[in-house]
C-alpha cells in the first residue's frame, strides 16, 4: 500500500493542493449549516507535539472529532520518543494502532523519519523548516476574501523562517510571485530560493516589496526556540514592520495575513490587526477547515487502496 504523507506543499500537486483548498471553502460550509459529515467514523489521529501550540491543537483535535473520529495529544512526557526511543521504532509501532499521525517537532529530518517509517499518513504540523498546514489556511482565507490566489503578487516582511519557506514553495504550487523583505543574514533557505528564482524576489525594503501585492503578511521576528535573540532580531528588524500606513503601499485590494501569536508593537504596529484589510482571524479559523479537507484527503487514499 502507498501511503501519502504530507510534509511540505510538495507532496501534493498543485491541482490536490487546489482541490483541498476548495474542500475546505466546502467544509466550512457544511460545519456552518450544522450538517453531519463523518467519513472517519472510528479512525484515531495521533497528535505528537514536541513544541508548545494552541491553534494547532485545537483545530486538529477539533477537526477529527466533527470528522466523526478521535484524537490522542502526546507531548514528549507521555511518549518514549521523549526517553530516547528511536524515531523509526515509534513509527512502527504507532502505525499498528492509529490510523494517521501529526507531528509537530523542531528538525525536519525527523519527521521525514518518521514518515520513512510509518505505515500510516504523517502530516507536518510545523517544524523548524517548514509549515505547510498554515499555508493551506491563507490560501483558503485569500481565496475566500480576494479569489483565486494564482497570478497575484504576495509579499513577504520580516524573517526568512519556516512560514517563509513555506510561502516560497507555495508560489511554486499555487502559481503566484513573492516578494520576500528581510534583513541580510535572515533570509529564507538558499536552496529554495536558487529552485524559485523565475518568482522569488529578495528585497531590502518593505516599501518595494509590497508594491503591487494583493497580499502583505509576516510572523515573529523570534520565533520558537530563538527567544535569546529577540534583542539582537528587535534591532535587525526594526525597519520591517507592517503597519497600516505601509499597506496602503499595496494594492488597494490588499488583504493581510499572520499566522499568529502576533507581537503587537514588533512585526506589526498595535493598529494592525484590527486593520479592515486584516483577514487574519478568518484565516486562523481556517486551520481547523483546512486541516479537515488534508486529513480527509489523505485518508480517503488509504481507504480506497
Amino acid at each position: 500500500m502507498t501511503v501519502r504523507h504530507f510534509l511540505t506543499l510538495l507532496d501534493l500537486s498543485p491541482e490536490e493542493l487546489n482541490s483541498v483548498v476548495d474542500r475546505a471553502i466546502e467544509l466550512k460550509a457544511i460545519q456552518r449549516r450544522g450538517d453531519i459529515h463523518e467519513p472517519l467514523k472510528n479512525r484515531v489521529m495521533a497528535m505528537i507535539f514536541e513544541k508548545s501550540s494552541t491553534r494547532t491543537r485545537v483545530s486538529f483535535e477539533t477537526g477529527m472529532n466533527q470528522l466523526g473520529g478521535s484524537a490522542i495529544f502526546l507531548s514528549p512526557r507521555d511518549t518514549q520518543l521523549g526517553r530516547g526511543e528511536p524515531i523509526e521504532d515509534s513509527a512502527r509501532v504507532l502505525s499498528q494502532m492509529v490510523d494517521i499521525v501529526m507531528i509537530r517537532t523542531f528538525e525536519h529530518e525527523k519527521i521525514e523519519t518518521y514518515a520513512k517509517y510509518s505505515d500510516v499518513p504523517v502530516i507536518n504540523a510545523l517544524t523548524d523548516d517548514y509549515h505547510p498546514c498554515q499555508l493551506l489556511a491563507d490560501v483558503q482565507a485569500f481565496k475566500e476574501a480576494r479569489g483565486d490566489i494564482q497570478g497575484k503578487t504576495v509579499a513577504w516582511i520580516g524573517d526568512g523562517n519556516n512560514m517563509c519557506n513555506s510561502y516560497i514553495n507555495a508560489a511554486r504550487q499555487f502559481d503566484f510571485k513573492l516578494n520576500i523583505a528581510c534583513p541580510e543574514g535572515y533570509e529564507p533557505m538558499k536552496e529554495l530560493l536558487d529552485q524559485n528564482s523565475d518568482r522569488v524576489t529578495i528585497t531590502r525594503d518593505p516599501i518595494e516589496a509590497v508594491e503591487n501585492a494583493s497580499l502583505v503578511t509576516t510572523d515573529v521576528w523570534a520565533s520558537m526556540g530563538q527567544e535569546e535573540e529577540q534583542a539582537i532580531r528587535e534591532k535587525a528588524f526594526a525597519d520591517y514592520q507592517v503597519s497600516p500606513t505601509l499597506m496602503d503601499k499595496a494594492d488597494k485590494e490588499a488583504v493581510f495575513l499572520h499566522c499568529l501569536p502576533a507581537h503587537r508593537g514588533e512585526e506589526i504596529s498595535i493598529d494592525m490587526l484590527d486593520d479592515s484589510r486584516s483577514v487574519v482571524w478568518n484565516q486562523a479559523g481556517n486551520r481547523l477547515h483546512a486541516q479537515k479537507a488534508l486529513t480527509e484527503f489523505l485518508m480517503q487514499h488509504v481507504i480506497n487502496q
